[in-house]
């Protein structure tokens, strides 16, 4: 069933998500024919393909590294072993069509490594404000900023990346009706960022 927003809808938290969950699916679509050829011929030590495969997937990986981190530099640094471990992991994939699934797992690994290498020199006040490189992103990341934590990855995956619920439940090591529950508290509280804007 196919769903028009109107111009209030749009103005509101409802049409902002909707707009980024049907973009991220259609996105995704695309992205599935093209990810499996050049999985496939980045298993055989293709370089050019499996450059390809990363800078397809780059702006998902720093979405998702950001939510986690709140730090540009540790993203990239995350990011940056992401990397290095795909391409000497990337024999172990089983199926091509998991690679974005497989990737994102490895990254969550990696920020979560950081995030505990890290936690003796950090305090609450040390996460780096937003960057104002571009006014979506700004919006963005102070709306991820607003949410608690625990709710800021499943709703990074489900609406701006188009994972569906029960693959972030799989990726994540948790419960379906947990993921499930994160995403509604998360989606009020941005819903309550937005009306105290």
């Amino acid at each position: 069933k196919r769903q028009y927003l109107t111009s209030n809808d749009r103005k509101t938290n409802k049409g902002r998500l909707f707009v980024l969950q049907s973009y991220a699916r259609r996105r995704k679509l695309m992205k599935s024919i093209e990810t499996k050829f050049c999985v496939k011929k980045a298993q055989r030590h293709d370089k050019d393909a499996f450059t390809e495969l990363m800078q397809l997937y780059m702006k998902d990986m720093y979405r998702t590294a950001i939510a986690i981190l709140m730090n540009e530099e540790d993203a990239a640094d995350a990011l940056q072993d992401t990397i290095l471990t795909c391409w000497e992991k990337l024999y172990t994939l089983k199926k091509p069509e998991f690679f974005k699934t497989w990737m994102t797992r490895i990254l969550i690994n990696h920020c979560y490594d950081i995030i505990r290498a890290n936690a003796v020199y950090r305090n609450a006040e040390a996460y780096e404000e937003p960057s104002k490189c571009d006014e979506y992103n700004l919006e963005l990341k102070e709306a991820y900023a607003s949410i608690d934590e625990r709710y800021r990855l499943p709703m990074e995956l489900y609406y701006s990346q188009g994972f569906k619920m029960r693959e972030i439940a799989e990726m994540l090591s948790l419960p379906l009706n947990t993921i499930k529950t994160r995403i509604s508290r998360g989606r009020k509280q941005v819903e309550k960022y937005y009306r105290d804007c």
